[in-house]
């Protein structure tokens, strides 16, 4: 799941747990909002931490240094 599908968790289970006020037999809409919203920021922090991991890279090799010949002829 990508960055996007956890944000749409998030946004998804907001919306259950504080905006929809529906009674529905045998389930609570709050709590299953909260799930989402939890799955979503675990999600979200787990993407995170792949992608930073992903990209840490070692620094390119330092350029060698060019000496000049200095004689004069």
């Amino acid at each position: 799941m990508g960055l996007g599908g956890c944000i749409l968790l998030i946004g998804a289970g907001a919306i259950l747990t504080f905006a929809v006020d529906w009674h529905v037999q045998g389930m609570n809409i709050h709590v299953a909002g909260l799930v989402l919203m939890a799955v979503g920021i675990i999600g979200t922090a787990a993407y995170v931490s792949i992608f930073k991991r992903r990209r840490l890279q070692a620094p390119p090799p330092a350029a060698p240094v060019v000496e000049e010949d200095r004689r004069y002829y």
